[in-house]
């Protein structure tokens, strides 16, 4: 018996993968320094350990400098049409639900032309994988206002700052109803291998943001939370069953205050609070109520910014129930043939 790329025993038994096995050989055609390498470097190092067969892995994209990403893998892709990439997955694993896919996509194509796809994509729970590398800017195009990019922001089609409220694209695939949603930062690269391997393990509607820079149009965009010296206190790492805590000691933490019904943050030891008072991490709670709290705490003043999964959650998706319809109607009318086709419902005979 073969041993399977996950380490264990079993049949059918797949390769051992390793991370070269995912790659095209095609040189990427990123500026240098730019955030792309480091996601796409952490999906090839993945993708050997989450047990599916390199042909049954594919990855979808739209328009924009995240969407060459299908190019530099080495198994099937599509490179498709701006902003529809997730109609393109969802028709693709409705009609095969064996296969494992994934959309790549940016800020402008998945939330500007792409918005409707992606919130019906997020509401039906389609098993896909929407990966979205946010720059906040519109790199390919060299530089225009995006819709996340930040109030104020001057760009080449804002030049005195854009009059703009942005997206707050957790909050917007938690309002849409995805079953996972999660955020990460390009420069955090075990971080983002942890959530892409959460990510890879969920089944239904699966959102991925990654903080991503552009050091050309928008260079330095994360700076304000990644940046060594304010790191700790900028950041809130969220843990599965662990209190929300944050800073250089580990002592600021969030508190869910049930008078205002606010999250606030507090001083572990300060004014009588203790590590009992901070919000334990729970993404598996079914409302998502606290999770959507949390998406929100980000920009906002005197608050971290959230990394990690915000929701986690299993429902059946639109594929299972897809195919489990279908085979309740053949169960029920027997297999179907263009004959019975053509002779139900109204049907007339013309003399």
């Amino acid at each position: 018996m073969e041993t399977t790329t996950n380490g264990q025993n079993g049949a059918p038994a797949l390769p051992l993968y390793t991370k070269k096995d995912f790659e095209s050989g095609v040189d990427p055609r990123w500026c240098p320094g730019c955030g792309d390498f480091s996601i796409i470097n952490q999906v090839q190092k993945l993708l050997p350990t989450v047990g599916v067969p390199r042909e049954k892995i594919v990855f979808i994209s739209g328009i924009g400098c995240s969407s060459r990403f299908p190019y530099y893998m080495n198994n099937y892709g599509m490179h498709t049409l701006h902003g529809r990439a997730p109609s393109f997955a969802s028709g693709l694993k409705v009609s095969r639900p064996d296969l494992m896919v994934w959309v790549i996509t940016g800020d402008g194509d998945a939330l500007a032309i792409g918005g409707n796809h992606f919130i019906h994509a997020m509401r039906r729970n389609m098993d896909i994988k929407l990966v979205m590398f946010n720059n906040r800017i519109y790199g390919l195009t060299k530089g225009q206002v995006s819709p996340t990019s930040e109030l104020g922001k001057k760009t080449k089609t804002t030049p005195y700052g854009s009059p703009d409220y942005p997206f707050n694209p957790p909050a917007l695939a938690l309002g849409a109803g995805a079953t996972f949603v999660a955020r990460t930062v390009d420069v955090e690269g075990a971080h983002m291998g942890g959530v892409l391997k959460a990510a890879a393990e969920h089944k239904g509607s699966t959102y991925v943001e990654v903080y991503q820079n552009c050091p050309v149009f928008n260079d330095g965009a994360y700076t304000y939370m990644t940046e060594k010296a304010v790191r700790a206190d900028s950041i809130l790492r969220m843990e599965q069953g662990k209190p929300l805590l944050f800073g250089k000691d580990g002592k600021k933490g969030i508190r869910f205050n049930p008078q205002t019904v606010h999250l606030e943050v507090v001083t572990v030891g300060e004014n009588g609070i203790t590590e009992k008072d901070i919000l334990v991490h729970d993404a598996t709670h079914e409302d998502p109520t606290i999770a959507f709290m949390l998406a929100n705490l980000t920009g906002k003043p005197g608050f971290p910014t959230p990394i990690g999964v915000f929701r986690d959650v299993r429902q059946p998706t639109c594929d299972e129930l897809t195919w489990q319809q279908i085979a309740e109607v053949k169960e029920k009318k027997g297999e179907p043939t263009l004959e019975k086709l053509l002779a139900s419902g109204e049907t007339w005979t013309v003399k």
